[in-house]
């Protein structure tokens, strides 16, 4: 069942609320930047998605195919959330779990976790290794 989530920032500049039902599964990329950030993604639709405050303090990072856009506050530089569009699902934006200001950890612990391997643009298949995500 899907549940609103409040987040933020750690300087608390950007904060945007989410709909997500975590039992449906979140996300971890072995990309390049992912990696580096070690960042953990969940999916949703436009409408899933509010911006409530802080559009004027987001940089935008883009590499590669440019397909993606990693959005990060420019005061304390968390990686708040993304978005992008593919083919098979549109447009969608990519929240970032640790950015849940009001998520039980319990939920967070139980939460499936997919794998892609975004290092090949392979996003239908997990990478070989994941320990490390």
């Amino acid at each position: 069942m899907k549940k609103t989530y409040r987040g933020s920032c750690h300087c608390g500049a950007v904060r945007f609320e989410t709909d997500i039902d975590l039992s449906e599964g979140t996300w971890k990329c072995n990309c390049t930047i992912c990696t580096k950030a070690r960042l953990w993604h969940s999916v949703v639709k436009p409408e899933e998605f509010r911006l409530l405050a802080g559009e004027s303090e987001l940089s935008e990072y883009q590499f590669h195919t440019r397909a993606l856009h990693h959005l990060f506050c420019k005061h304390c530089g968390v990686h708040v959330f993304g978005w992008g569009e593919a083919p098979e699902i549109g447009r969608f934006y990519t929240p970032k779990l640790n950015c849940l200001d009001d998520v039980d950890l319990n939920a967070l612990v139980h939460a499936p976790v997919f794998f892609v391997d975004g290092r090949n643009d392979n996003f239908k298949a997990p990478p070989a290794e994941v320990r490390h995500l």
